[in-house]
C-alpha cells in the first residue's frame, strides 16, 4: 500500500528533516511570489518590461551558480555547508527587499543572493539520493517524488500567509516572513544535518562526471526536451488565466478554483506515479505524460468555456506532476553516482524553460491571441515526445570505486 511504502521512507536517515525543509521552502517562495510584480511595478516604479528583465536576470544567475557548484558538488565538497551557504544566501536575497527601493539596487543585490540560494533545492535533493542509497532504499523515485510534492504543498500554504501578512503588515511583513523562514531552514541545517566529508581512503581513479562531461553531454537532447515541457507549464500559467477572463467569459472565481484544484490534485498525483516507478520506468513515465499534455492543450485549443478547462485540470495535474515529480529521478537514472550534476540539469532545465515559456507566452498571445497560443504548446510537447521517444539516454552503469562519503 502506498501508506506503509510511505512510512518505510523514514527508514532512510534525517528524511523527517528534508519533509520540513522542502515543506518550509515551498512555504517561504509562495509567500511572496504572487506579490512580486505587483510591489515591483507599484511600489519600486519598474515597468512591465523592466520587471520582467529583472525575473529574467535574477533566474538566470541561479542557472551560473548551479552550474559552477554542480561541477564540484560530487567529488567531495559538504553538501551541508552548500545548502547552508543557498539557504543563507536566499535569505540575504528576500531581506534585500526590505534594504533597497531602487531598480538597480534591488537587480544586483537580488541577483547575487539569490542565484546563489538557487543551489538550495538540487543539492538537498542530491544529499537526499545519496543518504536513499546509503540506506539502501530501492524506492528512490517515490521518496523525490514525495520530497517534491511537499514542496507543491507548501506554495498552497504560503499564498494564504502572504495574504495575512500583507493585510497585516504590508510588503515589509511580506518579505520579512520569507526571510525569517530562510533563517530557520539555515538554523535547522546547522543543527541537524550532519556534515559530509571525504573519508581518509584512496582518491578513486574515475572522476565522477560534471556538467561538462563526455558522459553528461549525451543527456542534452533529454536536457533540451525537459526545456521545452517546463516552457509550456510556465505558458499555461500565465495565459490560461488571461484566456478564461478575455475569451470564454469566465470569472476569477473560475481562474481561482482551476489554479487551485490543479495544485491539489498534483499532491497525489506525483506521489502515484512516484511510487509506479518501481513497475514503470521513468522514462516511460515521462513519454506518456507528454501525450497527456497534448491532449490538455488540445482541450485548451478547442474550449468554448471555462468549465470544460476547469475538468480538464486533472489532465493539466497529471502532466505537471511527472514533469515535475519524476524528471528529477529521470535525470538521476541517468547518472547515478553524480546526484548533484543530476539534480542541476533538472533544476536548471526548469529555469530555462519557464525563462522561455514566459517570453513565449508573452509574445504569442500578443502576436496570435491566448487561444492559439495552446496550438503552439501542442507542437512544443510534441517535439519533446519525439526527442525522448526517437533519442533515449542510456543509462550509465554505476561506477565501482571505493566507498568515499563518511557521516560525522
Amino acid at each position: 500500500m502506498l501508506f506503509s511504502r510511505f512510512k518505510q521512507l523514514f527508514q532512510i536517515k534525517h528524511f523527517g528533516l528534508f519533509i520540513i525543509c522542502m515543506l518550509l521552502i515551498g512555504t517561504s517562495v509562495s509567500i511572496t511570489m504572487p506579490y512580486l510584480s505587483i510591489y515591483g511595478t507599484s511600489v519600486i516604479g519598474m515597468s512591465t518590461g523592466a520587471f520582467g528583465v529583472f525575473m529574467a536576470i535574477s533566474s538566470l544567475t541561479g542557472v551560473i551558480a548551479n552550474t559552477m557548484i554542480a561541477n564540484y558538488s560530487d567529488n567531495g565538497m559538504d553538501r551541508k555547508w552548500l545548502i547552508l551557504a543557498a539557504m543563507f544566501s536566499s535569505a540575504c536575497g528576500y531581506s534585500s527587499y526590505l534594504l533597497f527601493d531602487s531598480f538597480l539596487g534591488l537587480l544586483l543585490s537580488v541577483s547575487f543572493f539569490n542565484g546563489l540560494g538557487a543551489a538550495a533545492m538540487p543539492q538537498m535533493f542530491a544529499y537526499a539520493h545519496e543518504l536513499a542509497t546509503e540506506s539502501q532504499s530501492d524506492d528512490k523515485t517515490f521518496a523525490k517524488s514525495t520530497l517534491r510534492s511537499l514542496f507543491s504543498l507548501g506554495f498552497l500554504i504560503g499564498p494564504l500567509i502572504g495574504t495575512v501578512l500583507l493585510a497585516a503588515f504590508g510588503y515589509n511583513g511580506l518579505f520579512l516572513g520569507t526571510t525569517t523562514i530562510f533563517i530557520l531552514l539555515s538554523a535547522l541545517v546547522y543543527f541537524f544535518l550532519p556534515k559530509r566529508k571525504m573519508a581518509n581512503t584512496p582518491k578513486p581513479k574515475v572522476q565522477k562526471p560534471t556538467l561538462f562531461s563526455v558522459e553528461t553531454k549525451r543527456l542534452f537532447l533529454p536536457f533540451f526536451a525537459f526545456i521545452l515541457l517546463f516552457s509550456v507549464v510556465a505558458v499555461n500559467s500565465m495565459n490560461t488565466p488571461l484566456l478564461i477572463i478575455h475569451e470564454l467569459n469566465g470569472t476569477h472565481a473560475d481562474v481561482g478554483l482551476m489554479v487551485g484544484l490543479c495544485a491539489g490534485l498534483e499532491i497525489p498525483i506525483m506521489l502515484t506515479f512516484g511510487a509506479l516507478s518501481k513497475k514503470l520506468s521513468n522514462q516511460t513515465i515521462v513519454i506518456m505524460s507528454c501525450l497527456v499534455g497534448i491532449l490538455y492543450f488540445t482541450v485548451l485549443g478547442i474550449a468554448t468555456a471555462s468549465w470544460q478547462l476547469i475538468a480538464a485540470q486533472i489532465l493539466q495535474a497529471t502532466f505537471i506532476a511527472v514533469v515535475t515529480g519524476n524528471g528529477l529521478s529521470y535525470f538521476s537514472d541517468f547518472l547515478p553516482d553524480s546526484a548533484g550534476v543530476a539534480a542541476t540539469l533538472y533544476a536548471n532545465a526548469s529555469t530555462l524553460g519557464r525563462l522561455g515559456g514566459n517570453l513565449m507566452g508573452g509574445f504569442g498571445a500578443e502576436l496570435a491571441g491566448f487561444r492559439y497560443v495552446n496550438w503552439l504548446c501542442v507542437s512544443v510537447i510534441f517535439i519533446s515526445f519525439i526527442v525522448l521517444f526517437v533519442k533515449p539516454a542510456k543509462p550509465m552503469e554505476k561506477m565501482e570505486e571505493p566507498r568515499q562519503m563518511g557521516m560525522t
